[in-house]
């Protein structure tokens, strides 16, 4: 939340504050014909309505919310950077629960720091990196692994990032995905974006039939030893804190926690 100090404290502030819908899914607080806080609302993937608010002050922030809310359906949902004590506080004022929370890590790219270069896939796997992935197989992979998700847990329990989308239509961009491959079949996918200031792993997942045998390791060691490769020192990740085979995974490799992120929900 971006603060604008005022001379008044919020207790004694004068200027009055009015919301306004000024477009689908969008609110605009205005003091005195001036912008004072933006609330955006959008309907992610998969189909949950998150909410973001960006607001001057606390008052903006809590009339914001109020409009939102009244006109929004629940349940809601937003994403707050932990460190950010003051946004948090605003969700949490509008009935907001923390829903998971997500450690940012920074993983090192370098196959001697990460110990990965000695990693190879299993008997009868080999990975094939990213650009070079059969379409057919790797939306089939994706598919499969989402059903598996959707009879456990749910899509429901999963962060934004990890998109369910209608069958054929699975895979965003396949370019971006590594994938370990048996000879008839991919049995897992890692989807790493490279367009951003530091490249994401955004998404790490094998079939539950082909757990436990390396199959992760041997992606990441592919992926981000390419990255090394190409110049690029490091990649981050975001994992879920109830995730301990993700968890040990990423700190196997080196990589080190710089924050967290909270999902809340109303």
């Amino acid at each position: 939340m971006n603060h604008k100090p005022f001379a008044a404290g919020p207790h004694t502030r004068t200027t009055t504050t009015a919301v306004t819908r000024v477009a689908d899914g969008q609110w605009h607080a205005l003091e005195e014909d001036l912008v004072v806080g933006r609330g955006h609302a959008m309907r992610r993937p998969d189909g949950r309505l998150f909410v973001s608010i960006d607001a001057w002050h606390d008052a903006a922030f809590d009339q914001l919310a109020d409009a939102m809310l009244t006109t929004l359906p629940a349940p809601l949902y937003t994403v707050a950077d932990e460190a950010d004590l003051e946004s948090r506080a605003g969700w949490q004022r509008a009935g907001f629960t923390i829903r998971r929370r997500e450690w940012e890590y920074v993983v090192p790219t370098d196959p001697r720091v990460t110990g990965l270069e000695a990693i190879s896939p299993p008997p009868g796997v080999r990975t094939v990196p990213a650009g070079a992935a059969d379409e057919d197989l790797l939306r089939a992979v994706d598919r499969a692994i989402r059903a598996e998700v959707e009879a456990g847990a749910g899509w429901q329990s999963m962060p934004a990032e990890v998109r369910p989308r209608c069958e054929g239509d699975t895979i965003i961009d396949p370019s971006l995905y590594t994938a370990a491959a048996a000879p008839d079949r991919y049995l897992g996918l890692l989807r790493l974006v490279t367009v951003t200031r530091r490249p994401r792993i955004g998404l790490i997942a094998v079939r539950a039939g082909e757990q436990r045998r390396g199959l992760a390791w041997a992606m990441l060691a592919d992926a981000l030893g390419r990255l090394h490769q190409c110049g690029i020192a490091a990649a981050s990740a975001e994992v879920d804190q109830t995730n301990a085979a993700a968890l040990a995974l990423f700190e196997g490799i080196g990589g080190k926690r710089t924050g967290s992120s909270l999902e809340l929900a109303r």
